[in-house]
């Protein structure tokens, strides 16, 4: 019977929805540990704009897959299955609960339903294929795939460096094509366990919009921009990063490198990010059985506890 199974409860919600207030209000209610699915709080030195839990709510709360990258290393969804399917086991096995909570859908889906056991990342490769798209431009390297693997190429723009690189490094490194590897079923990262998808989702679009433009002008005022500038300055670090195409920050970066203003770089970032929350909504939508809260109602963080209460079988 399914509820005789371990279970996995996940907090999740767009940007801004108070998903960090309700698990610090789940965990003064049970042993929870939580277990960040955050594709930018990975990141060393970028705090601000990622509302990165503070250090007094790490000493009250354990929460993991924080700080665990430098801004100029990568971090894939592979990887964030593989850990945090090891961080349940262990915190489950030391008597306690373990709570995803984040933003990051595609992290949950590759933990939830499993990703295909594709190679692991090269970076010999990876600065080959650099050093060939500055030389000749990723269109060609575009025009490169689609003459080995065309299924990948016709999905991919010409322009997508980061999907273009992944894809003919598989080949180049496997011989075997993507979209080979991508036929193979997929295998789960934490099978027989239970998931439970407690979702923050705004009842109001226009308040959640607005919160986030209020959001982000205080990050503003405490000092994001001097985050960003400080970024700026490591020679290693470039727009191609996935943690300078972080929301919120490629505004600012594009803002320092002189082509937009400081205005304009925050209400690109507004925007950005709110069409970032409206691509979470869609996903967390789709999610058959989750368990659904008004991330607006003052009883938010109440109606996430009854739930949880429900999904650990009373």
């Amino acid at each position: 019977m399914s509820e005789h199974l371990p279970v996995l409860i996940c907090l999740a919600g767009p940007t801004a929805s108070g998903k960090s207030a309700a698990s610090l209000a789940l965990a003064e209610r049970w042993p929870i540990e939580i277990i960040v699915m955050d594709s930018a709080t990975i990141y060393r030195g970028m705090d601000i704009g990622t509302a990165k839990p503070t250090a007094e709510e790490r000493a009250r709360v354990p929460h993991h897959l924080l700080d665990i990258r430098d801004p100029s290393q990568a971090y894939s969804a592979a990887e964030f299955a593989r850990d945090a399917a090891a961080l349940a086991r262990d915190i489950r096995a030391r008597g306690r609960i373990p709570l995803l909570c984040g933003g990051t859908m595609l992290y949950y889906k590759a933990l939830r339903e499993g990703l295909n056991d594709l190679p692991e990342a090269d970076p010999e490769i990876r600065r080959q294929l650099d050093e060939e798209a500055g030389a000749r431009g990723w269109p060609a390297l575009h025009a490169e795939l689609a003459r080995v693997d065309p299924a990948t190429a016709a999905r991919l723009a010409p322009n997508d460096s980061q999907r273009l690189q992944r894809a003919l490094e598989v080949w180049r490194g496997s011989g075997r094509t993507l979209s080979d590897w991508l036929a193979e079923p997929p295998r789960p990262a934490l099978p027989g366990w239970r998931f439970e998808t407690i979702s923050l989702e705004p009842s109001d679009r226009s308040v959640l919009h607005a919160r986030i433009a209020q959001r982000y002008r205080a990050m503003i005022g405490a000092g994001l921009l001097d985050e960003v500038r400080a970024l700026h300055a490591r020679a290693d670090l470039h727009p191609g990063l996935p943690s300078i195409r972080c929301v919120g920050y490629r505004q600012l970066w594009d803002h320092l490198d002189g082509r937009i203003t400081l205005d304009e770089a925050i209400g690109q970032a507004i925007t950005a990010t709110r069409q970032l929350a409206k691509r979470q909504i869609t996903w967390l939508r789709s999610l058959p059985q989750r368990r659904s809260v008004d991330c607006l109602s003052d009883r938010a963080a109440a109606e996430a506890a009854w739930h949880c209460e429900q999904a650990l079988g009373g």
